[in-house]
């Protein structure tokens, strides 16, 4: 009965939405704030801004941040920041297929298109001769992440150092996502209610085709991990997942618990965050002021991979 009554709730809801949301020139989906990675590529990603490598700089770490469905490279700004000047290891950010662009751009993706800039960097980090690369991802960036990992990538190129997941979203809190598929059609998109400042660097409409991409990659990366996956030789993974996300369960965390090992046959570390925050290591233009805790957890777990990725 209660899954009736939300089936319901959300039909009445959301049925009366145009197909086609009214975009405000504001935000992102307008096209007229491009994610800046798209022009300024060097300021961004390790290949662009050292193409070529020094042999020092071949072997000095190099981690690939990805961010989340309907955001943007500003969801690891802050890691940027937070690093500063040092030069002990380098930061490439990158923007998701389909990502930090129009809302048709974002409508017509793929969850492979939004995987596609991942590998990409990947593979010209390693062409130039890069051999101490890392992942970092938030939300769906971390699924994507463990969907190479799950189909065995790996096995034909370097094997990545450390991978640190963020809020990964195995299990979605909202469970209406699995209703997307009856839903979609009729309701055409799902709004968010963004900050002002958010406005620039997330979505406010998600297209019903996105959400069913999203749903998708949940679902393969779920069943994945019933199967069981091995990291590759070398390779270690942590989990960092806030313990009242409304965005991705708590439960996802058990499940990459139980469902990945290291090559050792040792299971990934879990780190419990006390936070209500989705992506609780992104606090800028948060609708409340950060609390101390929220800028200590973001804080510690920041320090705590750089610690990893240079001993």
């Amino acid at each position: 009965m209660k899954k009736f009554i939300l089936f319901t709730l959300s039909i009445l809801m959301l049925i009366s939405c145009n197909k086609e949301p009214e975009i405000d020139s504001s935000m992102l989906d307008s096209g007229l704030y491009f994610d800046q990675s798209i022009y300024q590529p060097e300021k961004y990603l390790v290949s662009a801004s050292v193409p070529a490598p020094t042999p020092a700089q071949a072997v000095s770490p190099v981690i690939i941040a990805i961010h989340g469905y309907g955001a943007t490279t500003f969801e690891w700004d802050e890691f940027r920041t937070w690093k500063g000047s040092r030069t002990d290891f380098s930061i490439s950010q990158v923007l998701l297929g389909g990502h930090g662009r129009d809302y048709q751009s974002f409508k017509n993706s793929t969850w492979r298109d939004w995987r596609e800039p991942i590998v990409t960097e990947f593979e010209k980090l390693e062409k130039a001769g890069y051999t101490n690369i890392s992942f970092a991802g938030s939300s769906t960036g971390s699924t994507l992440i463990l969907k190479l990992l799950a189909e065995g990538y790996f096995d034909s190129h370097i094997k990545p150092r450390h991978v640190f997941l963020i809020d990964p979203i195995i299990i979605p809190a909202n469970k209406t996502l699995t209703l997307v598929g009856v839903l979609g059609p009729i309701i055409g998109y799902t709004k968010v209610d963004n900050t002002a400042g958010e406005e620039k660097y997330y979505y406010h409409y998600r297209p019903y085709e996105t959400l069913q991409q999203l749903r998708d990659i949940i679902n393969e990366v779920r069943i994945d991990l019933q199967k069981g996956v091995t990291l590759p030789v070398g390779t270690t993974l942590k989990v960092y997942k806030s313990d009242n996300d409304d965005v991705a369960d708590a439960a996802s965390a058990v499940l990459i618990h139980k469902g990945i090992v290291s090559s050792t046959g040792n299971a990934p570390e879990i780190a419990m965050i006390p936070s209500k925050l989705h992506v609780f290591t992104r606090l800028n233009h948060r609708e409340n002021t950060p609390a101390s805790s929220d800028i200590a957890n973001q804080t510690k777990a920041f320090s705590e991979m750089a610690y990893v990725l240079i001993k």
